[in-house]
């Protein structure tokens, strides 16, 4: 169950042969995010976990989850944009549906991240659902 947006970006990556484009995708999907407002980053939008500093902004306004969020990492900033790709825009009760890690791993995502970028993107995941749970 993913968005139209995270289909586009699994169709993209159909057409990236070599893992540095791919990277390179990943990290223009972040520049392409515009930036956590300072006052949001905060301890409470920071995510424990992850081995750069992480920030995620939360809303749910009418039912529709959304996030905003940054990082001072370019890879994991491009990879906050490929989770808000994923999440974006759903209800709030889809959200928890969305098996994410196997949305990533349409993208080969998981085999190619550092163990501690997958630490970082399973913390991430993490505190989408906990705040779509109601946590």
């Amino acid at each position: 169950m993913a968005t139209e947006a995270f289909e586009e970006i699994v169709e993209d990556f159909e057409f990236l042969e070599d893992w540095e484009d791919r990277y390179r995708y990943v990290i223009e999907q972040g520049k392409a995010m515009e930036p956590l407002d300072e006052v949001l980053k905060v301890p409470a939008t920071k995510v424990d976990g992850c081995a750069s500093q992480v920030w995620l902004h939360p809303k749910i306004e009418g039912g529709v989850f959304t996030f905003d969020g940054d990082s001072d990492a370019m890879i994991v900033r491009g990879l906050i944009a490929v989770l808000r790709k994923l999440y974006n825009g759903l209800a709030v009760a889809d959200v928890l549906k969305v098996d994410a890690r196997a949305e990533m791993e349409r993208l080969g995502l998981n085999e190619h991240l550092s163990s501690q970028r997958s630490n970082g993107l399973r913390a991430m995941i993490e505190r989408v659902r906990l705040v779509a749970a109601g946590g």
